[in-house]
């Protein structure tokens, strides 16, 4: 963030809490405030008091030495994707609760996702309006946004399907049908296939305007 512009503990706050939290998980706000310092140990970062208005406030901006550490950074093997959906594992774990609790776990996760879904939209135009149409972030930007866009898909659809797959149960938790054990059968074959080639450019949300709206 520092490589962009200078910013206080509190913008950098808003910040991965506005716009990175879906790729770097949750954050405590404590740890947040105390990254900045860490990097000015390093050496990563200077901290500068500047006047806001009749109080002070510590802006941090990077150094040379930062920039070629994130440029070391950059240029490493990334980490393996983390998938965290604690309504998922009350779903594993359904069968030693009610199909009520279940049920209001899988509306809850729809309501949820929806929600963060609409909160991203306007977190996008705000981008956009903060960096034009024309900036080069925009197009950076769009190639993210469209695993950010389409991960909320998918967990919207899957929160619908499961739930109208558990209204249909009888009360009490239901035996495997065949067609239950033929579709897992098929969902395990469609595991191993290699994924489905990209959608063109121009069907991409992100670059078709609809994420803006």
């Amino acid at each position: 963030m520092l490589v962009m512009r200078p910013w206080s503990a509190y913008e950098l706050s808003n910040e991965v809490r506005d716009y990175l939290s879906q790729c770097l998980g949750r954050r405590a706000e404590t740890s947040i405030y105390q990254e900045p310092k860490k990097l000015v140990e390093h050496g990563f970062a200077r901290a500068k008091i500047v006047a806001y208005g009749r109080r002070t406030r510590t802006v941090y901006s990077i150094t040379p030495k930062g920039r070629r550490a994130l440029r070391r950074w950059l240029d490493q093997p990334s980490a393996p994707p983390a998938f965290e959906v604690e309504a998922l594992a009350r779903t594993v774990f359904a069968e030693y609760g009610s199909r009520e609790a279940l049920l209001r776990t899988l509306t809850q996760l729809e309501h949820d996702v929806a929600a963060m879904r609409q909160k991203g939209t306007a977190l996008s135009a705000q981008f956009l309006g903060k960096v034009g149409v024309n900036s080069q972030r925009v197009g950076i930007a769009g190639v993210a946004l469209r695993l950010y866009f389409d991960n909320f898909a998918l967990l919207e659809n899957w929160a619908r399907w499961a739930r109208s797959e558990v209204e249909a149960w009888p009360e009490e938790w239901p035996e495997l049908t065949p067609e239950q054990a033929e579709g897992f059968r098929m969902l395990l074959t469609a595991m191993t296939e290699p994924p489905e080639a990209p959608t063109a450019p121009g069907s991409d949300p992100c670059t078709s305007g609809r994420i803006a709206k």
